[in-house]
């Protein structure tokens, strides 16, 4: 394997709560209104330091989507996915976007996040269990 480059970014940021990789910006988060089976999920427009995994199929509430897991470059924690392609029209703005699970990364103030704060919210944006 060669040499792993890893981007440092400034300013509010969100990255890894298990290796302090920075992800993202808050400036690149579209919407925070998304869900994941273990809560809150943020929808960014762009991230970094992550690696893809292969391309699924999953249905999920909003419709069939093909999505790759998305990997922390720095541990391999799997953090989120990224939307490939939307089947349904309206979902179309999801395709080439990246899901964080709020639960697996740390806030731009270093806060974790719990699932016991969303046990009220019932399910995930995926059908699994």
């Amino acid at each position: 394997m060669g040499r792993l480059f890893v981007i440092t970014l400034e300013g509010n940021i969100y990255s890894c709560k298990y290796c302090k990789t920075h992800f993202g910006l808050a400036d690149h988060i579209m919407s925070k209104s998304f869900q994941c089976k273990h809560g809150k999920a943020y929808l960014f427009d762009k991230v970094m330091n992550v690696t893809l995994g292969e391309k699924e199929e999953r249905m999920m509430l909003t419709g069939m989507h093909t999505v790759v897991d998305i990997f922390c470059v720095g541990c391999g924690s799997i953090v989120g996915w990224k939307y490939e392609a939307a089947q349904e029209k309206d979902q179309k703005y999801k395709e080439g976007r990246f899901i964080l699970e709020r639960f697996k990364i740390l806030g731009p103030d270093g806060s974790n996040y719990s699932i016991l704060q969303d046990a009220q919210l019932g399910r995930s944006d995926t059908d699994e269990p």
